[in-house]
């Protein structure tokens, strides 16, 4: 009967012992995956304002980040304002593409994955290409109004 009792309270240590170890690991992997979370959340709006997909983004964000750009390239070489602000918008909806990418992944992936840069770029600037031939085309065909830039008269 002695024994039986002692094996009882030789489980229930083990057990407790058990608990204790696994308490920290769970609150450590709890708070890793709560942070990678919250850190793709902030990844994927970031990358949601800039990406071509929010309507409204273009005149709080994308267009001051492009004419920063323009700027900047135009202190080394002045007529190279229009086509690197064109560049630095194309610019921001790739790197809006690819936060998106990035945040989603951290969000909804349960096991990490390699993240693989080139296909990652390559895809961000297909897709960007595609977003802006797709423009150009509606402008063309006169389904979207331009605004005009410069006036001959």
């Amino acid at each position: 009967m002695q024994s039986v009792e002692k094996v009882s309270q030789e489980l229930s240590l083990e057990n407790q012992t058990m608990t204790e170890q696994l308490e920290p690991t769970i609150s450590k992997e709890f708070k890793k995956d709560i942070f990678k979370k919250l850190r793709g959340g902030f990844f994927l709006v970031l990358g949601y304002l800039l990406s071509p997909l929010c309507w409204w983004n273009d005149l709080l964000f994308n267009l001051p980040i492009a004419y920063g750009f323009g700027y900047g390239c135009s202190l080394f070489f002045p007529k190279l304002l229009l086509p690197c602000s064109i560049i630095g918008y194309w610019l921001s909806n790739i790197v809006g593409i690819l936060l998106m990418q990035f945040g989603s992944q951290e969000i909804f992936q349960k096991e990490p994955k390699e993240h693989n840069l080139k296909k990652e770029l390559f895809t961000g600037l297909i897709t960007s290409t595609v977003y802006t031939l797709l423009i150009l085309v509606l402008i063309q065909l006169k389904i979207l109004d331009s605004p005009v830039l410069f006036s001959n008269g």
